[in-house]
């Protein structure tokens, strides 16, 4: 392997590898801090609820893949102009559907938690909780644009200072909240939200910092101008389009869980928690991934963006095989620090063993993300994702659950196992038909 390109990985790879982990962290700590309450309703109300809002931020987090790649390729190509536009302009859609979301939250909310149905109790603090969150929304989303920003530029260090920092102050505020007020689910929402905005105040100071430090203008009249936008938004409804379809399937997931009780549903939130774990983790590779493949598509480098490219998948083999020996070694630990509810913790230990072969299944999905993100190959994701979830996903559970919890967590694995497979075979067609390169596209 280069060495000198092996240092390049991983100076932008190992920052976001602890930015990625400090936010699956968050909804860990949330998870351990409910876990141990008296009532299960708590916890399961912030794991419906963070589904909900999950849904909701995740179909909108184009905002920041589709911001790095192109910022990345406009970067790549010294088209600082083009950087600062696409910066505006995705502050001004954020703000756009940030505001949507607020204006139109209650329907939203009925809506998505009627298909949840979770039990009663569990809705009525799930929905507070979402209802306080919520608000936060422009700032949420003005954030993901300058993460997405700051990573095209190759400022991991920017972008990992934002993410650590807000997610510290959330933890911090968890604590205080949750035991020290004893708000239980509502001190979790009052909690991010606070976080949330906090998040969006440091981000625009790392922003007016590397502003600073470039050169070119924006030319204003450009951000009333629709047309102006065409690259972003068909970059972006590609990957809406995925969004939505893995949000989709988050949420069937939980709402399948929440129908079979609030012990399922609890032991379902810790186990995917900790998949997430796995998946953000590799995410730092795969965010290094976005920024150097479109860097080295915007200079026409291929051999840089091959090398990239068996560099992310490298260390990602390794993150899954890490992952799985642990889940494999430690489960009766693992669970004890997030639950000491005796029939959660029963049903977690149940359904365990779908979580030790959930890193190795969706490790060429994850890795390739990135690859194909950055190199604006956005319509390959959108078709995959489409087949995974609607073609098997959907289909698998349909036929499979006589078998209960065991056919859900069965179609999950097989939606990633599948995503993997595909997004692989894309890969190589794109490789042997060389249309990595600009002029090919």
């Amino acid at each position: 392997m280069n060495q000198p390109h092996r240092q390049k990985v991983l100076s932008i790879a190992l920052p976001m590898t602890f930015a990625s982990v400090s936010i699956p962290l968050l909804g860990l700590v949330d998870t351990a801090i409910l876990g141990h309450l008296e009532q299960v309703h708590y916890l399961g109300a912030v794991a419906a609820g963070s589904s909900v809002l999950t849904m909701f931020f995740w179909l909108f987090a184009f905002l920041r893949m589709g911001s790095t790649g192109l910022t990345a390729r406009a970067w790549g190509a010294d088209d600082h102009s083009r950087c600062l536009e696409l910066l505006a302009q995705s502050l001004v859609l954020a703000a756009l559907l940030g505001s949507m979301l607020v204006i139109f939250q209650a329907p939203l909310l009925t809506t998505v938690l009627n298909l949840i149905k979770p039990s009663d109790e569990v809705r009525l603090l799930a929905f507070e909780y979402c209802q306080i969150r919520i608000f936060a929304a422009p700032a949420t989303l003005g954030t993901l644009c300058a993460m997405g920003w700051l990573l095209g530029l190759q400022r991991a260090k920017a972008t990992l200072l934002l993410v650590l920092l807000t997610n510290l102050a959330n933890i911090g505020l968890d604590f205080l909240f949750i035991v020290g007020l004893d708000m239980n689910s509502k001190g979790a929402a009052w909690a991010s939200f606070t976080a949330e905005l906090f998040g969006f105040a440091l981000a625009l100071v790392l922003v007016a910092i590397q502003l600073s430090k470039m050169n070119g203008s924006i030319n204003r009249p450009h951000l009333y101008q629709w047309p102006r936008y065409r690259e972003l938004l068909r970059v972006n409804r590609h990957l809406f389009v995925r969004t939505a379809c893995l949000v989709f399937t988050m949420v069937f997931f939980t709402a399948q869980g929440a129908r079979q009780g609030d012990s399922i549903l609890a032991a379902n939130a810790i186990l995917m928690q900790l998949l997430l774990l796995v998946a953000y983790t590799q995410d730092g590779f795969a965010h290094a991934a976005e920024s150097l493949t479109g860097h080295a598509v915007g200079m026409n480098n291929l051999d840089e963006f091959y090398l990239t490219c068996k560099e992310v998948t490298f260390w990602g083999l390794g993150i899954s095989c890490v992952a799985t020996v642990a889940y494999l070694l430690f489960s009766n630990s693992i669970i004890a620090i997030f639950t000491d509810l005796p029939e959660v913790a029963t049903a977690t230990q149940l359904y365990w063993p779908w979580l030790t072969a959930l890193p190795l299944a969706g490790l060429l999905c994850f890795t390739a993300d990135g690859i194909f993100i950055g190199t604006g190959k956005t319509r390959a994701m959108q078709d995959t994702m489409l087949l995974a979830a609607f073609g098997l996903f959907l289909p698998l559970w349909y036929f499979s659950r006589p078998l209960g919890n065991h056919g859900l967590w069965l179609s999950y694995l097989s939606f990633l196992a599948i995503r993997s497979l595909l997004m692989s075979g894309m890969f190589i067609y794109y490789s042997h038909q060389s249309l990595w390169a600009p002029h090919k596209t």
